[in-house]
């Protein structure tokens, strides 16, 4: 193969995988944006929407745990490819199967299988980027990733203003459909391929959990991320309910805030990606993003009298300072072999994701003690203080040669 017919190649997996990572994040925030609306059709009362929230959004971050062990072992055996097929079929059904749901128990349940489905998009395209570009350059890859990707909770918000939450679900549907058809045309890893044939453990997940210097590395790649879900997840999910604990002027939306914030994470992830690059470290990017978003956390938390307006641009500023998931995502791939990197790619930010599930039972535990924002405060300085001591621990791994294998 020419380098010409290389290059083009590398660039077309990375279009893929952005617009795989547009619809992962439009069907991964859409129940956020459409909550209040989907839960007024089916029945839900005003007290007891933030706790049914609760208990959908969880099952779909189960969900994501469960598909994220799923998919990071397939993608290690038997390709990465083969795991962005399975995982994108089983995502665009979900959604299409949510539009018809009526009851809250069958909406929570959907949203468990589409959770499943999300969980391989990221890692397996991330891993795929990684692999197939060089060690210089890979950061500008899974930077363009995450910043064309992140806009889908645009569109979700979007496609919501203007149709109700069933056509928003099958929309989701629909686009996932579409990609299945551009993922036709892309290729699988070279190192992927020469691991194939040697006699090596693929997707082995003793291979971390059974020796304790990967493990240790592995939980502080997890810990680094959870600040994210915590802004994402809780304080602008769950800003409609925030918003009245701080006297806001109106009432706050949700569907905006998503937007506004996933605007400002999509910037924030190319500004980390061409700060790591710069300063040829991603552990300086991420350490400078950690401290913004204390910053952010801080000053939204005590914007008493909040209005409308103010709001959105917090959530942009909120957004901007957790955009570091790309930089996040691509720390956590470099720091193991080609045999278990799509495991530990996959994982990793799924259990980020899935770690909402003990913030939120802890959320609630300080809310029941003090208020919700007492509790916000109590949860930003627990995880902050956790993601950056587990920051100390990883290893530089920019321009690291990933041609390797874990024994």
């Amino acid at each position: 193969m020419s380098k010409v017919d290389s290059s083009r190649n590398v660039i077309f997996l990375v279009v893929v995988a952005a617009l795989g990572y547009f619809v992962d994040i439009y069907d991964l925030v859409l129940f956020s944006i459409v909550r209040i609306e989907s839960f007024k059709d089916l029945g839900i009362a005003d007290d007891q929407m933030r706790v049914m929230g609760e208990y959908v959004i969880n099952m779909q971050m189960g969900g994501l745990l469960l598909g994220g062990i799923l998919w990071g072992i397939m993608g290690d055996k038997i390709g990465r490819i083969k795991v962005l097929f399975g995982s994108i079929l089983m995502y665009s059904l979900a959604n299409i199967a949510n539009g018809f749901v009526n009851d809250i128990d069958t909406y929570a349940l959907v949203r468990l299988v589409a959770g499943i489905g999300l969980a391989g998009e990221l890692g397996a395209g991330i891993t795929l980027v990684s692999e197939s570009m060089s060690k210089e350059n890979r950061g500008y890859g899974t930077m363009i990733v995450a910043g064309v990707g992140l806009f889908g909770a645009v569109l979700a918000n979007k496609v919501h203003e203007l149709h109700d939450w069933r056509t928003a679900y099958f929309v989701g549907g629909g686009l996932g459909m579409i990609l299945l058809l551009l993922r036709v045309g892309t290729f699988e890893s070279g190192m992927f391929k020469e691991v194939a044939h040697k006699k090596v453990e693929k997707g082995n997940v003793m291979l971390i959990l059974g020796n304790t210097k990967r493990l240790f590395k592995y939980i502080n790649c997890i810990f680094i991320g959870a600040p994210l879900w915590f802004v994402v997840g809780i304080l602008v999910t769950q800003s409609p309910e925030i918003g009245k604990a701080l006297g806001a002027t109106e009432p706050l939306s949700a569907g905006k805030g998503i937007m506004y914030t996933y605007t400002g994470i999509a910037v924030g992830d190319i500004f980390a990606g061409l700060l790591a690059q710069i300063t040829r470290s991603r552990k300086r990017t991420m350490f400078v993003f950690h401290v913004l978003s204390i910053l952010s956390i801080l000053i939204f938390l005590s914007s008493k009298g909040l209005s409308s307006e103010r709001f959105l641009w917090l959530c942009t500023f909120l957004g901007f300072s957790v955009g570091y998931w790309a930089t996040f995502v691509t720390i956590a791939s470099e720091q193991f072999g080609t045999n278990i990197r799509a495991t530990v790619t996959t994982t990793v930010p799924n259990f980020v994701r899935g770690a909402l599930i003990p913030i939120t039972f802890l959320y609630e535990f300080f809310v029941k003690q003090f208020n919700i924002i007492t509790a916000a405060y109590i949860l930003t300085i627990l995880l902050s203080v956790l993601a950056l001591f587990s920051l100390s621990q990883l290893r530089e791994s920019f321009g690291k040669n990933l041609d390797y294998v874990e024994e």
